[in-house]
């Protein structure tokens, strides 16, 4: 149990430097840093919560991330000025798209699948 913490901290920070670079490299397609917080966040609720069923950390994974997309209709003057800070835009987004929410879905089953494929051959190798 402890070593899959490590390894999806270890992940999370990996998936967290890939996802700042596809925002900070010009030629890199936008939609990939949506698909990396995907997968960062469902690594998150692994992480934190690796008790849970990786289905359940799924399905927390999409509510979270379409929370934070429809989070951005609303325009509050404070919620602007957290936008407006980097780790803020980072975290919070700046305007909803559709296509964003698409991307949370390939993001979070991406990351279901891998996960489901490496803890697998885990336990299979480690028999």
């Amino acid at each position: 149990m402890k070593n899959d913490r490590i390894t999806y901290f270890i992940t999370i920070l990996l998936v967290l430097i890939l996802g700042i670079l596809s925002r900070k490299i010009s030629g890199i397609p936008l939609f990939i840093g949506d698909v990396l917080y995907a997968v960062l966040i469902y690594l998150g609720f692994r992480f934190i919560l690796i008790d849970l069923k990786k289905a359940t950390s799924l399905l927390l994974g999409l509510l979270f991330c379409f929370s934070i997309e429809i989070l951005q209709l609303v325009q509050i003057n404070w919620l602007i000025a957290i936008r407006k800070t980097t780790l803020g835009h980072y975290i919070l987004g700046e305007g909803f798209l559709w296509s964003d929410l698409l991307c949370y879905i390939i993001g979070t089953l991406m990351a279901f699948l891998i996960d489901e494929k490496l803890i697998k051959t885990q336990n299979l190798n480690s028999l």
